[in-house]
């Protein structure tokens, strides 16, 4: 006997968790060996584009990628899209052992809450309708509702570009995943959009022929692009292990409220589901909070400080010797 739709969309989504979660790993590792040979990618550089290693973990995030969307054919969204989370862990777990990377036990409290909440958006997320064309799509990503959303979105990105970035871009990690996130939730409805102008066609309704298609790929090639190259410096600069749960939770986050705005997905819902999805907001607030403090109380490694130990034309022991140290608030070159 055959396995039922829902269980291979189920080993679809597990194993695309598994391929993402350890690509994180994989472009790290690789963005580090760039940036020991060449400008690190968190400062401008693309040596990395040089790096074997960087090169196959955006092989295996393909790879689970095209897992994921394979996956939405056959289960539904409410099934496929709680197990994004799974990547979360993979991330974590391999960071840990490759590239020593610790998670406090608090970091592990506030990766826990990000998972709880976000799945318990997708829990409560109402069922969509699907379109039948991609004209009707359209109809749907020009509404004034949608409109906004992509102006707001939009002006937001630039304003993190433009203005954030050179300032914050080194410290705060929400600069580099916030164009990733808000570009993604553009990203998943033109994906949708090509995906079902795909499935139509093969199905003998050609869809092909419609400058929709081709517009929605091409907006989904730009953000694409746009998002690998700022995850690419978020994951340079900060701890893989936070980059990937809080990515996880923006990503979704604002991929639900696009979805809502355009689809409708709200109109119907009882009082009940909607306090649901707030609640699991209110979650993800708190786990990405956690997060953030866990990160801050980590101890920084020494900087600027040098020791020798002194005694003639010879370097002995602490215990044996003074020692001169020099800090570098303390020290000035003339």
């Amino acid at each position: 006997m055959g396995l039922s739709d829902n269980s291979l969309g189920v080993i679809l989504a597990v194993s695309s968790s598994a391929f993402i979660g350890s690509s994180f790993i994989l472009k790290k590792k690789g963005l580090k060996r760039a940036g020991a040979s060449g400008t690190r990618a968190g400062v401008g550089g693309y040596t990395y584009l040089l790096e074997p290693l960087w090169w196959a973990g955006m092989i295996t995030m393909i790879i689970g990628e095209v897992a994921n969307f394979v996956a939405y054919v056959y289960a539904p969204a409410v099934l496929v899209t709680p197990l994004g989370a799974l990547s979360i862990i993979v991330s974590a777990c391999l960071a840990h052992f490759m590239l020593k990377e610790r998670i406090l036990k608090m970091g592990t409290l506030g990766c826990v809450s990000c998972i709880v909440g976000s799945v318990v958006i997708v829990i409560h997320a109402p069922q969509e309708h699907m379109p039948s064309s991609v004209q009707e799509i359209w109809t749907l990503a020009t509404q004034p509702a949608f409109l906004a959303y992509v102006v707001a979105t939009l002006s937001i990105v630039l304003a993190l570009v433009l203005h954030f970035e050179p300032r914050y871009g080194q410290t705060n990690l929400l600069v580099y995943l916030g164009i990733c996130s808000f570009m993604g939730s553009l990203t998943v409805v033109s994906i949708k959009a090509i995906g079902i102008a795909i499935k139509l066609t093969l199905d003998g309704i050609n869809q092909i022929a419609y400058p929709q298609t081709w517009f929605f790929l091409t907006v989904a090639a730009i953000c694409v692009v746009t998002q690998l190259n700022y995850l690419n410096k978020a994951l340079d600069t900060f701890n893989a292990a936070i980059v990937s749960p809080v990515y996880y939770v923006m990503f979704t986050t604002l991929t639900i409220v696009a979805s809502v705005i355009m689809f409708k997905d709200w109109s119907g819902q009882n009082v009940s589901s909607i306090a649901s999805e707030i609640c699991g907001f209110i979650t993800v607030l708190c786990g990405t909070t956690i997060l953030h403090a866990t990160r801050e109380q980590e101890p920084p490694p020494p900087v600027g400080t040098v020791t020798w130990y002194v005694s003639g034309d010879s370097i002995k022991s602490p215990e044996e010797e003074n020692l001169i140290t020099l800090r570098s608030s303390e020290y000035n070159e003339p």
